[in-house]
């Protein structure tokens, strides 16, 4: 199990309050698949009574200057805290310990870039006069949002939304990935520091299907930004089109890294590596096909098996890591999955491939002659 300051309990939190669920869920360490923690697994009537709590938060709006001081302070408890957060997102996530802590860093960016330009939701009076008239704008928050995250940046993406939700002084229902949740508990752990009202950061663990049913169908969430995959984005525009609530998606991508002859060739080479294999390869902006002018082929693969080869396999926790597992045996059968096709289908294995170890490490690989029938080439 976890050991962890930030880590004090395992559930969610609702309306100022630590709240549990009859049932729980495990989270283990996609490393050594050993268990972290059980966290609750909540459902719809949890995810109702954390959006009427977010609901009852608007009553207690914030002025400008609070809620710039909320932000600077939400940059400030992460900083002060780096380290252990980039610990736990790498014991639930798996990515090398440095990327985690860069994750962090880019965390904090988001919450100081609010805090920077939040003046700009002040009342401002508009230079024309229709009808005659002296016309002033003011900002109003939309209402209640619904801020679904992914696990393969446990901490960013919820920066990016909640920072975001706070500068407008939106109450928010957080739905984390059941798969990286510890990172949003020890968060939450933090925001406890500022004494915010009741309500207004609320976190749901748990199933995402009744999570996000009821955060689409119930009136008072006018909002939902949601970071994933292509397929749920498009379920979220069908169930909320009903409701006209405003989304904000952030989908999959299958992103082409292209390379001309006149590339500076070992430049490309480093940016693809530094691109492709973060995070083991799993994030939605990860080049997943990589097409090369005919003349600069061979060498530019050449460049890139090279670099392939120095790229050392393990543990996140070692800092000598550079890749480290597959979130779940899942990705790590649809890799498999994704090398065999290509190669049954004429593609060559120029280095890596599947181990022959058990476990979720699959090594860095590169093949050749990949064309647009394989799976490789049209799957993320």
């Amino acid at each position: 199990m976890i050991e962890s300051k930030l880590l004090k309990r395992f559930e969610g939190y609702i309306g100022g309050r630590w709240i549990g669920a009859t049932g729980t869920m495990p989270v283990f360490d996609p490393a050594t698949g050993e268990k972290l923690a059980d966290v609750p697994n909540m459902g719809a009537t949890e995810t109702l009574s954390a959006i009427e709590s977010a609901q009852a938060a608007l009553a207690s709006p914030a002025s400008i200057s609070e809620r710039r001081r909320r932000l600077e302070r939400i940059a400030d408890l992460l900083a002060a805290n780096r380290d252990e957060l980039g610990r736990i997102i790498t014991l639930e996530n798996g990515k090398p310990l440095r990327e985690s802590v860069v994750e962090v860093d880019y965390s904090i960016g988001f919450f100081r870039f609010y805090a920077a330009r939040i003046d700009a939701l002040e009342p401002h009076s508009l230079k024309e006069r229709p009808r005659d008239h002296d016309w002033t704008v003011h900002y109003r928050p939309a209402g209640v949002v619904g801020l679904i995250t992914p696990w393969n940046f446990p901490l960013a993406m919820i920066a990016k939304k909640l920072s975001a939700s706070l500068a407008a002084d939106c109450p928010s229902v957080i739905k984390p990935s059941e798969k990286t949740p510890l990172t949003l508990i020890a968060l939450i752990d933090l925001l406890e520091e500022l004494d915010l009202p009741p309500g207004l950061v609320n976190l749901v663990i748990g199933d995402p299907k009744p999570i996000g049913d009821a955060l689409c169908e119930h009136p008072a969430v006018r909002v939902i930004s949601f970071t994933g995959s292509t397929a749920v984005g498009k379920y979220l525009l069908a169930a909320t089109a009903p409701h006209v609530k405003k989304l904000a998606l952030e989908l999959g991508g299958n992103a082409p890294f292209i390379v001309f002859e006149d590339a500076d060739l070992d430049s490309a080479a480093d940016h693809l590596i530094q691109n492709k294999f973060r995070c083991a390869g799993q994030t939605c902006v990860c080049a997943n096909r990589i097409y090369v002018q005919r003349d600069v082929a061979e060498e530019f693969t050449h460049r890139v098996v090279e670099r392939v080869s120095r790229l050392r396999v393990g543990n996140g926790l070692d800092p000598t890591t550079d890749i480290g597992p597959l979130i779940d045996r899942a990705a790590f059968d649809k890799v498999s999955r994704h090398v065999r096709d290509a190669i049954e289908k004429g593609a060559t294995l120029l280095i890596g491939g599947e181990p022959e170890t058990a476990g979720q490490f699959f090594p860095p690989t590169v093949l050749s002659g990949v064309t647009q029938q394989m799976a490789c080439a049209r799957e993320e």
